[in-house]
């Protein structure tokens, strides 16, 4: 399931496009009322509400083998994420991935994911390129088993470990939806829940999910 381009909203759209753009060192079209940016083979887009509630959290695929070119390339330009005294989170088993966590604009959460069921090492140094695609979009909803069953009975089924009732990944090792309920707090920022606000997802092939 590849997510072509993730919908979004912010309270910040000049800040987002800042943090992007300086930050991440990535393609960033500004307009009046929205914001797109280029992540590999996805785009992001946000799109101004100054009434929007809570935290995104998106997570960016990077190439297998390059964990820790990434973490240290991401280190020169942002702050790290800890819990536990960690940086640095092990998927569970039926993931086999590894991340690593930030702060984005808005006080959104960002991840870099090494997935390594992916075929997609590259053999150059870490940077922007590296970022192939948006692996992960945080979409709070309000039942999580209701929305499992009704996105699997369209074939975007459970990921990884059984769904529990507040929390759900729901897609592939190519992208993932994660699903939870309102107010849930986010891993690595527990001091930021899920944002409540529109949110849209393309897939390849033209199908759009609305939250």
């Amino acid at each position: 399931m590849h997510i072509a381009n993730a919908v979004l909203m912010t309270r910040r759209l000049a800040e987002t496009a800042d943090f992007y753009e300086r930050v991440l060192g990535l393609p960033v079209l500004r307009e009046p009322a929205e914001v797109t940016v280029r992540v590999g083979r996805s785009l992001l887009v946000f799109q101004g509400d100054a009434d929007a509630t809570g935290f995104h959290h998106v997570a960016f695929t990077i190439p297998t083998g390059s964990f820790a070119a990434a973490r240290a390339w991401l280190e020169q330009r942002t702050e790290l994420l800890v819990r536990d005294g960690e940086a640095e989170l092990e998927g569970p088993p039926s993931w086999n991935s590894r991340s690593v966590y930030f702060d984005g604009p808005d006080g959104s959460i960002l991840e870099l994911i090494e997935r390594r069921d992916l075929d997609n090492a590259v053999p150059d140094a870490f940077g922007p390129e590296q970022l192939l695609c948006v692996s992960e979009v945080g979409v709070a909803v309000p039942d999580v088993p209701t929305a499992v069953r009704e996105l699997g009975a369209s074939g975007i089924r459970p990921y990884g470990n059984p769904p529990a009732d507040s929390f759900a990944a729901v897609g592939d090792v190519d992208g993932l939806l994660i699903l939870v309920t309102p107010g849930r707090t986010w891993f690595h920022a527990s001091d930021r829940a899920a944002a409540e606000s529109r949110t849209k997802i393309h897939l390849d092939g033209g199908r759009v999910l609305r939250f």
